[in-house]
């Protein structure tokens, strides 16, 4: 009996046993399985907290102190040295055109012939009434040398009779010079807008109010260009630039700097510059647009840093001086590009060590190893 009741609470207690276990399981919260740190690929850490007590290697680069010696693109235009509208200065009918469009002509070389029969009709009669006038005065000279037959005062009012025709027939005689339309310079007809029999006037008279031709000198051209506000520095009277036009892709001319305007237009904050072009081949004509290899210049030493050294933000722009391991942002203004390189003003020195490849992220005061890398050669400065 006592054998048999051993049995049973052995097997009580078994019972109980499995019950405590299967409840401890239910309560426990299922865990993901952990991967150790060492698989993990590690993340490059791109903001250091100021203070930072773990320095982190980043590569220097010295200041450099050039002469900034580059080249930059720039749109021109070529524009006739002289041109000129040629209208008639009186009213008349075109009697011949002798060029057309094209046409080299000389300085002094009739162009247009016109007709005015009224003008003509006018010279006529005042000849006439001219001779009339010296027969009259001849008459009255003759007779004051009997006294009393001629008044003096008479004889004062045919003289000036006289010189008030002759002043007359002049002023129509010079006007009939303006039946020629000449050549002012030598040049090329690049316009031609008139033809035999049309009646033609000056502006604001009867007849044709417009340019019967237009005349330019093309074999000396003049090359406009707008040189941005930033390198008005850079311009120098004498110097002799280089441009290209596309009609002549592989061939280069030259132009020589020789009229500066001395103000900046306030729309396009540049200052037209004129060169001298001469073109004795005409193969340039007015009106191309040639791109201008514009020469930047100083006349002192500049401080050079690479372009990623710069760093640009909506509030600054500065570059991270290095100094004892220690960052320091120095606000920087940005001056012109040279190849890899750029011009910066700021308080910086030649030699001073600077982050290669900056970014906000890189807080003033962080400590770092510099790893010093050489300024890569620039060949254009």
């Amino acid at each position: 009996m006592s054998g048999k009741m051993i049995g049973i609470g052995l097997v009580l207690l078994g019972l109980i046993a499995a019950g405590v276990m299967v409840l401890s399981n239910e309560g426990r919260v299922p865990q993901e399985p952990t991967v150790s740190s060492s698989s993990t690929p590690s993340l490059e850490i791109l903001e250091i907290p100021a203070g930072s007590t773990q320095p982190v290697p980043v590569e220097v680069v010295p200041v450099s102190s050039q002469h900034l010696k580059e080249t930059i693109p720039l749109p021109g235009e070529l524009l006739p040295f002289l041109s000129v509208d040629l209208s008639p200065k009186i009213a008349g009918i075109v009697d011949s055109v002798n060029v057309d469009r094209g046409a080299s002509v000389r300085k002094g070389d009739v162009l247009i012939q016109l007709r005015a029969p009224e003008l003509q009709a006018q010279r006529r009669e005042a000849e006439a009434q001219l001779r009339a006038a010296n027969i009259t005065y001849t008459r009255l000279q003759s007779a004051s040398s009997t006294p009393g037959i001629v008044a003096g005062n008479d004889l004062e009012l045919a003289q000036h009779h006289q010189e008030a025709l002759t002043a007359r027939l002049q002023s129509l005689q010079e006007m009939e010079k303006y039946l020629r339309v000449v050549t002012p310079f030598d040049g090329v007809i690049t316009q031609r807008n008139i033809h035999p029999g049309a009646v033609v006037g000056p502006d604001g008279g009867g007849g044709r109010a417009s340019s019967l031709l237009r005349l330019e000198q093309v074999v000396h051209l003049r090359l406009v260009v707008p040189v941005p506000e930033a390198y008005a520095g850079s311009i120098i009277r004498g110097a002799t630039v280089t441009f290209s036009v596309p009609a002549y892709p592989e061939q280069t001319f030259q132009g020589v700097v020789s009229r500066i305007a001395q103000s900046v237009d306030p729309k396009t904050r540049s200052m037209p510059v004129e060169m001298d072009v001469h073109n004795p081949t005409m193969r340039l004509a007015a009106g191309m647009f040639p791109e201008v290899l514009w020469p930047i210049r100083r006349s002192t030493s500049t401080l050079f840093v690479p372009a990623t050294a710069v760093v640009t933000t909506t509030e600054n722009v500065f570059v991270l001086l290095v100094k004892e391991n220690l960052v320091e942002w120095i606000p920087v203004r940005k001056g012109s590009k040279s190849g890899s390189m750029i011009e910066v003003f700021g308080a910086l020195q030649s030699g001073d060590l600077v982050v290669i490849r900056g970014t906000d992220e890189i807080r003033a005061g962080t400590q770092i190893i510099p790893i010093s890398k050489e300024i890569p050669a620039n060949p254009r400065t």
